[in-house]
């Protein structure tokens, strides 16, 4: 049996940490020849077998397509969430180019919240109890239910893309009214997501898919919240390691046949196959793991760890799920299940963020440390920086970099993370010191309260 196509010449969409990770790892892969990056950034050039081009237009799917006939590129792999929106998928599969990444309309299940419930509850997944709102008072009526029902705890989400920072976990009534204030506040197309709030640990099951079928990454953490433990704004992610200890490889194969094929169905049964990366993001609650939200690309900053413990060549997966073809190629592995085989490791990153971040963040510190991080045998993965003429790199938006420990176990893993990123220094940096600080897992759920239920028992449970 042979091995599955390695494609020798790859585009890849993306400018930011991610796409530094898929960079990495694509262009170490044998017989990769090339990775051209677009626009990429100054250390992802810098990575073997990379070009960038930081004129590309990320958005523009002409461009994107003209860039990869002149290349003549095997596969584009989409990193960002915007590309997939404007529809840079639909305009390089329209142009015979092999895509991981889903359509526009595929996408929608990360692009609007709304959507996402709508598709989960047809598909018969669990999520939390939710309504979309146009409008401010009937909003602030949903709410004010929830919050009687649950003790204060309302979930509000802008239906929209917020570059992750678009929800708000409420603990009152008055937080959850301040923050749909905001939201509608002057807008008015705007559509709101009201959720009751779930309780438990959170995680991310990322699994590769070709409209048919999925075959999941491993478990990976990333923690939202800008300071130690679990407090401050929401962020596009401050942390994350890999694996879980209190989501076992049990379940989470289950989960992919809970809740990704489950939504790949529906999707399909809707004309708008999905062919890419499909994250859950989830909640472990008492009663059994809940979808939180989907996305419709890799994680960011998960990828950063799934990427080094991914145990079998990754570029062939990405072009055979573009070509609706990935049970094929993942035969020669001798799978059991629907999970990839992964190293017997662990990773743990820790985010370098800009003083202001996530608001409006302080850009142009020089970054020191970065030679004496990486000489340690750290991973550094750059999302926002840019460098000078004489090598110097600076800050360049609000997440600057992603620090990777990797080691035999999380204890290990987190070691070298905390080692190498206190070598890292620039004013006003912003971290958290408590990623993977303590996975002692709690009560194990087991495998069989993975079961999302039908769409009439979750009706009966309201």
């Amino acid at each position: 049996m042979s091995l599955p196509v390695m494609p020798t010449r790859i585009l890849l969409v993306g400018s930011g940490g991610r796409e530094h990770a898929l960079a990495w790892r694509l262009a170490r892969e044998p017989g990769v020849n090339l990775v051209v990056v677009a626009p990429g950034n100054a250390a992802i050039a810098a990575e073997p077998h990379v070009r960038c081009v930081p004129d590309a237009d990320p958005l523009d799917g002409d461009s994107l397509v003209a860039l990869a006939r002149a290349e003549a590129v095997e596969l584009a792999v989409i990193g960002p969430e915007a590309p997939l929106a404007a529809g840079a998928a639909d305009a390089l599969v329209a142009a015979g180019v092999p895509t991981f990444g889903p359509s526009r309309a595929a996408a929608r299940i990360e692009t609007s919240k709304a959507f996402c419930h709508e598709v989960a509850t047809a598909a018969g997944v669990r999520m939390a109890r939710a309504a979309a709102f146009t409008s401010l008072e009937p909003a602030r009526a949903f709410a004010a239910r929830l919050a009687t029902e649950r003790n204060g705890g309302v979930v509000v989400k802008a239906d929209g893309l917020a570059a992750g920072k678009g929800v708000t976990v409420c603990d009152t009534l008055d937080e959850a009214d301040a923050a749909l204030a905001a939201l509608f506040a002057g807008q008015a197309t705007t559509t709101v997501v009201v959720e009751e709030r779930l309780y438990g640990r959170e995680a991310s099951l990322i699994a590769l898919c070709d409209g048919r079928d999925a075959f999941g990454l491993p478990a990976a953490r990333d923690h939202k919240r800008l300071r130690d433990g679990d407090s401050g704004p929401n962020t596009g992610g401050m942390g994350a390691y890999s694996p879980i200890p209190d989501l076992s490889d049990e379940l989470a194969a289950e989960l992919i046949e809970r809740v990704h094929r489950p939504i790949l169905a529906e999707l399909g049964r809707r004309r708008t196959p999905f062919r890419g990366a499909l994250y859950a993001g989830l909640i472990l609650t008492p009663e059994g793991p809940a979808v939180l939200e989907c996305n419709a690309r890799f994680g960011d900053p998960e990828t950063q760890v799934l990427v080094p413990r991914l145990g079998i060549p990754l570029g062939p997966l990405l072009l055979a799920a573009a070509q609706d073809r990935l049970a094929a190629a993942v035969l020669p592995y001798r799978l059991d299940g629907p999970l990839l085989p992964t190293l017997p490791s662990a990773a743990v990153a820790i985010v370098a963020a800009a003083e202001g971040y996530p608001g409006a963040p302080r850009v142009g510190d020089p970054i020191a440390g970065l030679d004496e991080a990486t000489a340690g045998g750290a991973l550094v993965f750059h999302a926002g920086t840019r460098r000078d003429p004489d090598g110097t790199y600076r800050t360049g938006g609000g997440r600057v970099l992603a620090v990777v420990g990797q080691g035999a176990d999380l204890a290990a893993a987190r070691d070298a993370a905390e080692r190498a990123i206190g070598r890292i220094t620039f004013a006003g940096l912003q971290r958290r010191h408590d990623i993977a600080a303590d996975v002692t897992p709690p009560a194990r759920l087991p495998a069989s309260r993975a079961r999302a239920g039908t769409a009439a028992e979750r009706t009966a449970a309201r």
